[in-house]
């Protein structure tokens, strides 16, 4: 039986007890193995579990911390790492039949730094094939559950990743977002999700360096552990020439809170359909900025859904050119949605790729001239709350009668212009006992004004104390029944 008060410390608590000797690294791994005994079954958050070498990885940190050699700022704390990314000797199966048996043969930039701060990876989160939807399923490792309900998603991509920090298995998970993958599945879980500033985390897995919509960022339950993730794993390396130069020297600000700070918000980003429950969740998150001394005023952007056709047309371009390689053997053993997206992508010609830079320079420009007004931009993160796991990401993709956008986030505007911080925390929970959440977006390269602002919400809403709504030996019953049902 796991100690669920230690399931859901945060990093930054486990790592001072660590280094205080009030707990040893051992123990701290020691749970976490056994909440995923407790968890894993019914959620299926991990798709690998790596217990003997966490524990001997566990040994060896108490031996260092006991010759007075800590590693890092994560010396001994258990995180977990998303089947999308590469490990050095781990297979690493990105959801698909087709890399089932894929052994890489290096680290990336972003696993080598974590462990050089000292964290011990206990295993890998399931992600959909090649990380392709808001919906984590695939053939190979089957459905993953949310916590808080377990009829519905997680989200994705980096659902895995999200349930099993919701879940108190690992207090941070890596994930990466290109359209909302790490902010998605934070919100439909609860948690706190960040994407960095374009090239602030290394993106050295995807075949091209070149790449502007993908970062790596982490899901955590506090503020204080997305800003400790981002300190670890931030700053240039030559291996991906969109890593920025500048390292972020001021992380002590995140504490300062918000008063003086203006901030634009938007219900819906000008055409999205937001339920009622998340828009008063929203509304209420902005209430709170302004008692605690922001300056928060809705504006008019002036965005309509050409801006998330442009998304996916760029999306359904970059799975061609990764994965349409493996349409003439695989086809039919690939996800079927996937296959649409790598068909579409495929007759796409090139003039009407280029053309969309076009729109995203004019959505630059825009934002732009709001930051020069304002320190942030906020907006809900989700139309909704997690629909049910039986959903697909094509049940959300039309207009209402009254030309409003159904969709399922707000955002994947914002990788369109991945230059721009954005991070996506809890914002309450709705009647229906399910998590809401607020997007923060920021000036580029400007990542610790979004944390501040965060933080600030954390003191007032206090989602570090939320836990889902079962207990230990509870959850294979609960899918059981809902299954039954």
């Amino acid at each position: 039986m796991s100690d669920l008060d230690l399931a859901y410390a945060s990093a930054t608590k486990l790592a001072g007890m660590i280094r205080d000797r009030q707990l040893s690294s051992v123990e701290a791994v020691g749970n976490a193995l056994a909440r995923i005994d407790e968890v894993n079954q019914a959620l299926n958050c991990f798709c690998f579990i790596y217990g003997e070498e966490a524990l001997t990885l566990a040994r060896a940190a108490d031996r260092r911390l006991a010759r007075g050699a800590p590693d890092g700022p994560l010396h001994g704390v258990p995180i977990a790492i998303k089947d999308f990314t590469p490990m050095k000797g781990k297979r690493t199966t990105q959801g698909s039949l087709i890399l089932e048996h894929w052994v890489p043969d290096k680290d990336p930039i972003i696993v080598a730094r974590l462990r050089a701060a000292g964290a011990i990876v206990i295993g890998k989160t399931t992600t959909p094939e090649f990380a392709h939807s808001g919906f984590t399923e695939s053939a190979l490792w089957g459905l993953t559950r949310n916590p808080w309900d377990l009829s519905r998603t997680p989200g994705g991509s980096s659902g895995g990743s999200a349930a099993a920090v919701s879940a108190g298995c690992v207090p941070i998970a890596e994930g990466t977002d290109m359209g909302g993958s790490v902010r998605i599945p934070a919100a439909y879980c609860g948690l706190v999700g960040l994407k960095p500033s374009l090239g602030r985390i290394p993106m050295d897995i995807i075949p091209s360096v070149f790449d502007n919509i993908s970062h790596f960022g982490p899901l955590a339950r506090t503020v204080g552990d997305a800003a400790l993730f981002l300190e670890v794993t931030h700053g240039p390396d030559e291996r991906d020439i969109m890593s920025n130069p500048c390292r972020i020297d001021n992380f002590s600000d995140v504490a300062k809170g918000v008063e003086g700070l203006r901030i634009a918000f938007s219900p819906d980003l000008g055409y999205y359909a937001i339920e009622p429950d998340i828009a008063e969740k929203t509304r209420d998150a902005c209430a709170m900025l302004r008692d605690l001394g922001a300056t928060v005023e809705e504006v008019e952007l002036g965005w309509t859904r050409e801006l998330s056709d442009a998304w996916f047309d760029i999306w359904r371009v970059y799975l061609a050119a990764w994965a349409g390689q493996y349409l003439d053997e695989w086809r039919d053993k690939m996800a079927p949605d996937l296959v649409g997206l790598i068909d579409a992508g495929l007759e796409l010609d090139a003039v009407s790729l280029r053309r969309l830079e076009i729109l995203r320079t004019k959505q630059w420009h825009g934002l732009c001239d709001l930051f020069e007004r304002y320190d942030a931009l906020v907006c809900p993160t989700i139309t909704r709350v997690a629909p049910p796991h039986d959903a697909t990401d094509s049940d959300f993709d039309y207009e209402d009668d009254q030309g409003r956008y159904i969709a399922l986030e707000l955002t994947l505007v914002f990788n369109l212009v991945g230059h721009c911080p954005a991070i996506s925390v809890p914002s309450g929970i709705t009647p229906s006992g399910l998590p809401a959440a607020l997007q923060i977006v920021g000036r580029r390269f400007d990542d610790v004004t979004v944390l501040r602002i965060a933080a600030a919400l954390e003191q007032a809403v206090g989602w570090p104390g939320w836990r889902p709504p079962q207990a230990t030996g509870q959850v294979a019953g609960q899918v059981a029944g809902q299954v039954a049902g």
